[in-house]
């Protein structure tokens, strides 16, 4: 439509399409947040996937029902469902290194593990991974006794029917274990558990402090009163043992012994009581293997409902149409062998297609690990120092050729400009007239020379400071800050004051390499990461051209990883061609504070422009955090003395007024 516009001159026409392009960024930021909000408010739910503590939302991991300390989703939804429980919403967060755990496992040379639930893993382990599986018999003849699946029509009859299994173990002397899916169901029990007076412990993600007492108790009986209700109708009150009763997640005692009294063993042992069928066949034999350890009696069962997730998934339909044609009423239930393998297929299909997802999201990250593997040996280089030299000097010449290869002779000029802070080292007639090759020499050679001799002037700068510092206050510093500027930024270099005296300001010159280099790497794969994330979303729609996702990934991810090594190249590049130290006398050097315990970078970073008249106030500024303040050690001018921000003025009438 604007191109259509006559009645529009072009710089009306670009200012249109310049309002028109912001209008658009603003409503799409708009509908992104509010698909974020209805995500929030419709797939994730409160004590399901996420519990609210101590004002701050916590993701529960679905395998475990443990918390995922320190976790949160991306992309806002995590604001998202901040909003919707009403607590302070926390700033979005930056990815600053991404790996999937299969290939974390990978780089591993040797890899083994052991679990009691490997086997229906068995094919994964091996295409992931190329590890067999290795059944190996118990200790001692497992002797629990593994019930059929009850099943029942709702929900509502379901948690009955287990309230009343429940007394009746109790009732028995057999302590109880009961295992649901979800934080919200464990509580749900509780809350009914209390309305008959029972006793019982919880153990979710909102008590995991209190796991291994509660665990300590779960396999023991008490004496107790109870009333029991004979055949023909009476109730009288008696004394006996009562099992101990127990509600969990996923989380109940993984991997450890639940410890059975001699009263408990005579009675039948623990029994365990599962609400609800998990959709992973592991989740489900890891709760039965709760009981029956070590030779020890005990039973299990599962109590299933039509409206659970995974029947409604699969054969709800079936199943219920039984129950309509046996004229089943409200409360009974099927109990059959038959029953059981249908659930089981309906597992075993869930974890075939989980499977799919985690090797379709293994075979996106090996695109990624590519490109990781190569900045981690970059940011290797650069962090220990050994070959720093080397990999400057390559992306010099990697700059050179770009330059060249890539512009026309007006375009070189403002790019070596640019880029190598230099004039361009050959004329429009050599550039027409010489080979390609030739030129690219030639060209190098001048910006190494342009380079080694900026790299001079700053030792050269550096070290009458440095000496005239060491040979007169080398008892106060220990490590000095160092400013060098780009002309935009200033970086505070920290070195050793003792090794910057004896190396001649080589160590300062190592040091600023060092951390440029590593800061330009560290922005640049941030970035990188933010990019790939965005682009795996994005390539799911080439399914409608009839086009592989990865496969278009694939291919735009290696432009984005050329983009990103240009970036850290010419930043780099450009940064340490321009370096140059302001502070030049020992008034101004200041110390370094104590380094901390965690790891940081060796300088800091502010943007400060240094284009005005107060350059060398704004350079010799201490740029770092305050909680940071290094010792300062300088000299303050008299009344009557000229100001030393050079404006000729008295300090008392420039930068001391209403000091002095």
């Amino acid at each position: 439509m604007l191109e259509a516009d006559k009645s529009l001159t072009d710089d009306e026409r670009l200012a249109k399409k310049d309002s028109l392009l912001a209008d658009y960024a603003v409503k799409s930021e708009r509908v992104h947040t509010i698909l974020q909000l209805l995500k929030a408010y419709t797939m994730f739910n409160k004590d399901e996937e996420y519990v609210v503590m101590d004002g701050q939302v916590k993701i529960v991991d679905e395998q475990t029902g443990r918390i995922m300390e320190g976790r949160r989703w991306s992309d806002g939804l995590h604001q998202a469902v901040e909003a919707k429980e009403h607590v302070k919403i926390e700033a979005a967060t930056q990815t600053f290194a991404t790996i999937t755990l299969q290939n974390y496992f990978r780089m591993y040379h040797k890899l083994s593990g052991m679990t009691g639930t490997a086997v229906t893993e068995a094919g994964e382990f091996w295409n992931i991974y190329k590890l067999d599986v290795v059944e190996i018999p118990t200790n001692r003849p497992v002797i629990r006794k593994d019930l059929n699946d009850r099943v029942y029509k709702t929900k509502r009859e379901k948690y009955a029917a287990v309230i009343d299994e429940i007394v009746k173990m109790r009732n028995e002397g057999r302590p109880v274990l009961v295992g649901t899916t979800s934080v919200d169901v464990s509580e749900l029990l509780s809350r009914m558990l209390q309305l008959r007076h029972i006793p019982h412990n919880v153990l979710n993600a909102k008590l995991h402090q209190k796991e291994a007492d509660i665990v300590a108790q779960a396999g023991q009986s008490t004496l107790g009163k109870v009333i029991i209700e004979d055949a023909d109708g009476t109730k009288h009150e008696e004394e006996r043992l009562l099992g101990a009763v127990t509600i969990a997640t996923n989380m109940a005692g993984r991997g450890t012994d639940i410890k059975l009294s001699e009263e408990v063993r005579n009675a039948g042992g623990l029994a365990i009581i599962g609400t609800e069928r998990h959709e992973s066949r592991r989740v489900d034999r890891q709760l039965r293997g709760r009981a029956g350890r070590q030779g020890d009696p005990g039973s299990s069962v599962f109590f299933v409902s039509l409206e659970d997730n995974l029947m409604r998934l699969f054969a709800t339909e079936r199943i219920a149409h039984i129950m309509d044609k046996l004229g089943f009423k409200e409360g009974e239930m099927i109990e059959s062998p038959m029953i059981n393998s249908s659930i089981e297929r309906a597992q075993k299909k869930v974890e075939e297609n989980n499977f799919g997802i985690r090797k379709r999201l293994l075979e996106y990250d090996d695109v990624m690990n590519k490109q990781r593997t190569v900045i981690y040996e970059k940011r290797r280089h650069a962090l220990m120092g050994e070959r720093i030299g080397m990999d400057i000097t390559n992306m010099i010449w990697d700059r050179v050729v770009n330059i060249i290869e890539n512009n026309d002779y007006d375009g070189c000029r403002d790019q070596f400009l640019e880029v190598m802070a230099m004039e361009v080292p050959f004329s429009e007639s050599d550039f027409n007239a010489k080979r390609r090759e030739d030129l690219f020499e030639s060209s190098f050679q001048a910006a190494m020379a342009n380079f080694k001799r900026k790299i001079d002037r700053l030792s050269e700068v550096a070290s009458p400071v440095i000496k005239n510092v060491y040979e007169n206050q080398a008892a106060m510093y220990e490590n000095i800050l160092v400013p060098i500027t780009d002309g935009k930024l200033v970086y505070n270099i920290r070195c050793n004051l003792k090794e910057a005296y004896e190396s001649e300001c080589k160590v300062v010159v190592r040091e600023f390499e060092k951390a440029i280099l590593l800061h330009n790497i560290d922005d640049a794969w941030k970035e990188n990461l933010r990019e790939l994330d965005e682009l795996k979303k994005s390539v799911q729609n080439a399914s409608y051209e009839q086009k592989d996702p990865l496969l278009v990934f694939k291919l735009e991810s290696v432009t984005l990883f050329d983009n990103m090594v240009n970036k850290i190249n010419n930043t780099s590049v450009g940064t340490l061609m321009r370096g140059q130290i302001p502070v030049q006398t020992p008034e101004e050097v200041r110390e370094a504070a104590p380094e901390p315990q965690h790891k940081q970078p060796k300088y800091t970073e502010s943007h400060e422009d240094l284009s005005d008249g107060g350059a060398a106030e704004a350079a010799q500024r201490d740029t770092r955090e305050r909680r940071q303040e290094p010792i300062v050690k300088e000299k303050t001018p008299g009344r009557n003395d000229p100001c030393p921000c050079g404006s000729g003025k008295k300090f008392k009438n420039c930068h001391g007024k209403g000091l002095v």
